[in-house]
């Protein structure tokens, strides 16, 4: 059963019960017959398989209800569409219709577009590494799933990274009580140098700065240190070095008017 709930109304996932091969056949007579009941308890009888399916998909909380729907969409059309005289078993038949649904969702639904062979491949990883967890009960070797899978191993990674949701540099990371701490902060700036005429008008700015401003900016700007780097240097707090920062750049920014 997935790890997270998953509201269904009118439902208890709890109580759900799964279908024996008489019960499934026997349904699946009386749906062909026209009985709509028939096929309501089909349904109800194989949410299991939805949810079993959701474990593979790094859902967050806002949108695995979607995700369970869209599931639930690929098991009403392999129910509409099961042959019994095809003599397989219906999760056979149903399980990829379900994952393709969730798959074109989630590829279709990121903020950022990713080649469908890459997430095809990191679904694959994905359910290499369950299995093998599941039988060997240890996480398997990046080499032994680039053996198993075909591809080359520096892909792997890159492979399951595309299924992570883009982050903003302003996402709040930590905070000590005084200033919050940003992504961005903790990201080296690797901007181009300034033009001459900005450099000359920088310099004399920071000429100006008191002595521990000026290392600040120096460290943030023209080296690309980060603040937290910049704390430990100074024996103070990352907030510290923020406020510091801060009032620099409004020095830097009234003398260079």
């Amino acid at each position: 059963m997935y790890c997270r709930k998953v509201e269904i109304t009118g439902i208890n996932t709890n109580e759900l019960k799964a279908l024996s091969n008489e019960e499934m056949t026997s349904l699946f007579q009386k749906f062909q017959k026209g009985e709509k009941d028939a096929k309501n308890r089909l349904f109800e009888g194989n949410i299991r398989l939805v949810l079993s399916i959701l474990k593979r998909f790094n859902t967050d909380e806002n949108n695995i209800n979607d995700m369970f729907q869209i599931g639930c969409v690929g098991l009403i059309k392999a129910i509409d569409n099961f042959d019994l005289n095809v003599g397989v078993c219906f999760s056979t038949y149903a399980v990829p219709l379900i994952l393709g649904e969730m798959r074109r969702a989630n590829r279709d639904s990121t903020s950022i577009r990713v080649s469908r062979g890459i997430k095809d491949y990191a679904y694959k990883i994905l359910s290499f590494k369950e299995d093998y967890i599941n039988q060997y009960g240890a996480e398997p070797k990046v080499e032994e799933i680039a053996a198993a899978l075909g591809i080359e191993e520096y892909l792997i990674p890159y492979c399951l990274n595309s299924l992570q949701e883009p982050v903003s540099i302003y996402t709040p990371i930590y905070n000590d009580g005084g200033d919050t701490i940003y992504l961005v902060d903790q990201i080296k700036n690797k901007e181009p140098l300034y033009d001459r005429d900005t450099m000359l008008a920088l310099k004399k700015a920071l000429a100006n700065l008191r002595e521990r401003e000026r290392g600040v900016i120096y460290g943030r700007y023209f080296v690309g240190r980060t603040q937290t780097e910049l704390a430990n240097d100074l024996h103070i707090s990352q907030a510290q070095v923020s406020r510091i920062e801060s009032s620099a750049l409004e020095n830097i920014k009234r003398m260079v008017k």
